[in-house]
């Protein structure tokens, strides 16, 4: 029986390191909890940064906490072309060599060097998901989604195995917009071709030569 995984929409959002919080919000800040979001120990800020780029910005964008040991900006590939600056797509954390930006917040600004991502869609998944899964950390996986008449298929998922985490996919609002669910959307994993859009194409391609694996 497939294991059917619930859908998030994660859309723009900032994580902060302490030193920049207190650049930002002052030395006397604090996060300010709201609600607590999918994954345990996550959760939303009353705290709100403007993000700024060469072309455009946006105000008002959530922060989330708990603090991380860097700063980082997650958007989506449309929100990149209205700032202005590359859309890199990487798994969180992973920043090296990404495009930065300003922030601003009610006690001053900072320049980031880097940090700015668009994240790779990723399925969240305690050991026991995985198991059932068939899959492990880091695997790359196809993911066909429910939806009325806009069904499609993701590829190049990314599986994430922590035994701190819940069992969610988490796809940008790009992503979410394009299969049009907004009714608790959920998928199942589809393990072929090791989950990369090229082997499928190789393989299509085959079936057109008249090879049959």
């Amino acid at each position: 029986m497939s294991l059917t995984i619930p859908i998030e929409t994660s859309a723009r959002h900032i994580h902060l390191a302490e030193e920049d919080f207190k650049t930002l919000f002052g030395p006397d800040g604090k996060l300010n909890y709201v609600k607590e979001l999918s994954q345990p120990g996550q959760y939303a800020c009353q705290e709100r940064l403007a993000v700024v780029g060469p072309k455009g910005r946006f105000d008002s964008v959530v922060v989330l906490g708990p603090f991380r040991s860097h700063t980082q900006v997650e958007i989506s590939v449309t929100d990149a072309r209205k700032l202005g600056i590359p859309s890199v797509i990487r798994q969180s954390g992973d920043i090296a060599d990404t495009p930065g930006c300003t922030l601003v917040g009610p006690c001053g600004s900072l320049e980031l060097k880097r940090g700015v991502i668009v994240a790779k869609r990723h399925i969240h998944m305690a050991p026991l998901d995985a198991i059932r899964a068939h899959v492990r950390d880091n695997d790359i996986v196809f993911v066909i989604t429910t939806s009325y008449e806009r069904s499609l298929i993701f590829s190049d998922v990314v599986v994430r195995v922590s035994p701190s985490f819940r069992l969610a996919m988490h796809v940008d609002t790009d992503e979410a917009n394009a299969f049009a669910n907004d009714d608790n959307p959920t998928g199942v994993i589809l393990k072929l071709f090791d989950g990369h859009t090229y082997n499928l194409q190789a393989w299509a391609e085959e079936l057109q030569a008249g090879i049959h694996r």
